[in-house]
């Protein structure tokens, strides 16, 4: 009996995987349509991304990591990885936005900061 029971609930799954292959069939197809649909218009606005892109300032921070990630929170260490520093020692320019102050403020126990650049 217990051999019965093991051979059913392997074809239940199988029933299932099959019922969503149509599913899935289905759905593709208004997909299609819909992304031939949108297309003029995806071709217009991409013409405005080039022109919102953002240019550098010119001004560059030097970065450089002086203490070890281990023992803090989860986020501070995410942060020095997003900086660009992983591990004692490295240094890298970035450029000077509020965006990297604030991540720099996050980690400034971590990190050394020169300006001159």
């Amino acid at each position: 009996m217990a051999e019965e029971k093991k051979t059913t609930t392997k074809k239940a799954p199988a029933k299932k995987a099959a019922a969503k292959k149509p599913a899935a069939e289905k759905k593709a197809a208004p997909k299609k349509e819909a992304a031939e649909a949108k297309a003029p218009v995806a071709e217009k606005k991409a013409p405005a991304k080039k022109a919102a892109a953002k240019k550098p300032s010119g001004k560059t921070i030097t970065v450089t990591q002086v203490a070890s990630p281990i023992g803090r929170k989860q986020y501070q260490r995410a942060t020095l990885i997003g900086l660009g520093l992983n591990k004692i020692g490295r240094t890298k320019e970035l450029e000077d936005t509020p965006a990297v102050r604030g991540m720099i403020r996050a980690v400034h126990h971590l990190v050394k900061i020169d300006e001159a650049a």
